[in-house]
Formats: structure tokens, C-alpha cells, sequence
């Protein structure tokens, strides 16, 4: 792969720009970039229900996985991918069991510290980006705020807008000097997702395991009904092309698990539980690096978002 590794996580302090100077003042290399999320049906059944993401102390995987396609990147130019996380608004949630719906218990929690997670692969050309799916498999989520492995930190109870950055690398030795012009960033509504230290609304369960395909063995294997509720949600597992419900049995030692903060089907998705060596070694290439492209927006509505902008009056 074409340039040197830049890996990890870093936690990142950055201001806020304008847009309206911003969206006319970009560098040609990311001003033609679209990015399409992958798996986009998916996501949408789960933000139909109220997705929920399931922190750990220890970190835990995002499911479904971000994924995205990349074009319009210039072939030969490099580019850095990476992500943040940020609350969608001020507010701290609790479910209500009884309606099966969140409501506002109050006031958000302090801002958990800002931090970034940066594709492994990066940097790399545009045209290594664009031939293939980009997967963002290694990032975890926490609870912990003294998190010292770079995973990002997110308050429980708390709704949260995964967003998508592409950084151009530029070459010139003032490139400081343009960072605000070097990068676009992407946002997709169906992402949002309910921070969780275990799953409220058992239709998540069920749909993530039958979502699934490495959580084959919790599928239901006969036509029982979820208790409390007089029709279960029907999913399709992609595995088998078949619509599955959880039996009892299955939900009761499912409730077992999540109570005692096991993500079931996480756990199986990715076996390998400990972060690369390499995104380790390569922390402090990375904070010396990230000089050559800051800063990123933090407001909500940054520049160069998936969606189309209405015409300005």
C-alpha cells in the first residue's frame, strides 16, 4: 500500500469553521468525493426501531459495521479516512418498557473527550480507496472516560451521529496553511444510534442476531412467541435467506447475557477481541501526522454532507 501507515485513535480538540466559505473553498482533490453507505437497508430496519450500540469498559464493536464506497477521490493523491462520533443532541435518555420507547430522563452528561478514529490503512491513494469496500471493523466503543487504548468514549443513555471524514494528504510544505480546504465530511441519518451498556428493546436483540452472520447458532429453531408481545418482529438472515424468531429459551439466556453486559452476537462477529500490535505501534506516527490536515469542524452541519444541501435563499 502506497505511503506509510498512520493507525489508532487519537483524541482531538478542534474548532469550528464557517460553511459558507468552506463548501466554495475546497481543494479540487475532495470536492468531487462521494461516499455511499454500505449495508444501507440494513441500517434502516434497525433505525426504524431506535438503533441501539452496545459500550463496554473494555470496548465493543459497532453492529452493523460501518461501512462505505468511495469515489470521485483523485487516483494518484493520498487521503486519510477517518471518524468521529457526536452527540445528536443535549439530552440523556432512558427506556420506557412499558411503551417500548426512549423518553428524556434530563439533561445530557458531561462530553465524554473528543477523540477520532483513523482507518488503518491511512494514508493511502485515492485509487486504493475506491476498489474496495472501506470497513471500519477495528473501531470500538467505551464507557470508560480514562480509556487509555484509544477506543471512543461515549456516554450510556446518549444519542450519537457517526460522521465520516476524507482528508486529503497535500504534499506542499505550508499545507498547514489550507487544512480547512483538505477535507469533506459525510454523515448518514440511519447511523444514529442510542449508546447502551445492554439492549433495551428486545426487537434489537432479535434483529442483530438475526442480522447476523456469524450468530447463526442463536436463531430460532421453532415458531414460539416472544413473551409480552403478540407479534414477534420477522427478519431475514442473510445467511440462509430465511425469516427466523427468537424461541424462548433463546430469549431468556439472550436477557441472561445482556444483563451481565455480553453482547451476544458482537461477541461472535469478530473473534480476534485485542486491538492489532500495530495500531499501538504506530500512536505516535499518527499525533505527529495529524498537523499536516487540521482542522475538522465539530457543528453538526459540516461541510460536504452525504445528503444534498437545500438551494440558499
Amino acid at each position: 500500500m502506497a505511503g506509510s501507515h498512520v493507525s489508532g485513535h487519537l483524541s482531538l480538540s478542534l474548532p469550528c469553521f464557517d460553511a459558507a466559505p468552506l463548501l466554495n473553498s475546497k481543494a479540487p482533490q475532495v470536492t468531487g468525493v462521494r461516499v455511499q453507505l454500505e449495508m444501507q437497508m440494513l441500517w434502516q430496519q434497525f433505525d426504524q426501531l431506535g438503533t441501539e450500540m452496545i459500550v463496554t469498559k473494555a470496548g465493543r464493536r459497532m453492529f452493523p459495521t460501518f461501512q462505505v464506497r468511495i469515489s470521485g477521490m483523485d487516483p494518484m493523491s493520498e487521503y486519510v479516512l477517518l471518524m468521529d462520533f457526536i452527540p445528536v443532541d443535549d439530552k440523556r435518555y432512558r427506556y420506557a418498557f412499558h411503551s417500548s420507547s426512549w423518553l428524556v430522563a434530563g439533561r445530557a452528561d458531561t462530553a465524554a473527550p473528543s477523540r477520532m478514529h483513523f482507518h488503518p490503512d491511512s494514508p493511502a491513494r485515492g485509487a486504493q480507496w475506491m476498489k474496495q469496500t472501506v470497513s471500519f471493523d477495528s473501531l470500538k466503543l467505551t464507557n470508560n472516560l480514562l480509556d487509555d487504548n484509544g477506543h471512543m468514549i461515549l456516554n450510556s443513555m446518549h444519542r450519537y451521529q457517526p460522521r465520516f471524514h476524507v482528508v486529503y494528504v497535500d504534499p506542499a510544505p505550508n499545507s498547514h496553511l489550507n487544512a480547512h480546504r483538505n477535507f469533506s465530511s459525510f454523515s448518514f441519518p440511519e447511523t444514529r444510534f442510542m449508546a447502551v451498556t445492554a439492549y433495551q428493546n428486545h426487537r434489537i436483540t432479535q434483529l442483530k442476531i438475526a442480522s447476523n452472520p456469524f450468530a447463526k447458532g442463536f436463531r430460532a429453531s421453532d415458531a414460539q412467541e416472544w413473551p409480552g408481545t403478540s407479534r414477534p418482529l420477522p427478519v431475514l438472515c442473510p445467511s440462509d435467506n430465511r425469516r427466523g424468531r427468537l424461541s424462548s429459551k433463546e430469549q431468556d439466556w439472550t436477557t441472561r447475557q445482556t444483563d451481565r453486559g455480553c453482547d451476544v452476537e458482537q461477541s461472535r462477529l469478530f473473534p480476534h477481541g485485542l486491538d492489532s500490535p500495530e495500531l499501538t505501534a504506530h500512536r505516535k506516527e499518527e499525533e505527529n501526522f495529524t498537523a499536516s490536515f487540521l482542522p475538522l469542524p465539530l457543528y453538526w452541519d459540516c461541510p460536504g454532507l452525504s445528503h444534498e444541501r437545500p438551494p440558499q435563499p
